[in-house]
């Protein structure tokens, strides 16, 4: 993911968080910003070696493991009470509301 917040870049980080949680993403636990980020690349486009690069690896490893812990639970962690009750009773959920478990209408 791309952030461009300048050298107050961890502000526009949180509210990605608040926007991937508000569009039921799972967001994980860990973060980092790297401020002026332009200044912590080579000429070949690799990030230099530093502790900002540690950090983005240590996140990129902790969305890998959550990524594996989380593929088969798509159902269970997306399924509200409301829309179940709302399918019930209606056969489909209201325009715009919530997650279609059914998959893509053909």
């Amino acid at each position: 993911m791309e952030v461009s917040g300048g050298s107050q870049s961890f502000n526009a980080v949180n509210q990605l968080r608040l926007l991937g949680r508000w569009m039921r993403m799972f967001v994980i636990p860990n973060q980092s910003s790297v401020p002026k980020a332009w200044q912590e690349f080579d000429a070949k486009g690799r990030m230099r070696p530093s502790d900002y690069r540690d950090r983005v690896v240590d996140v990129c490893e902790e969305l890998f493991r959550f990524t594996v812990l989380l593929l088969d639970r798509r159902e269970a962690l997306s399924v509200r009470h409301s829309e179940q009750k709302q399918i019930r009773l209606r056969g489909q959920l209201d325009a715009g509301q919530g997650v279609d478990q059914r998959g893509p209408k053909k």
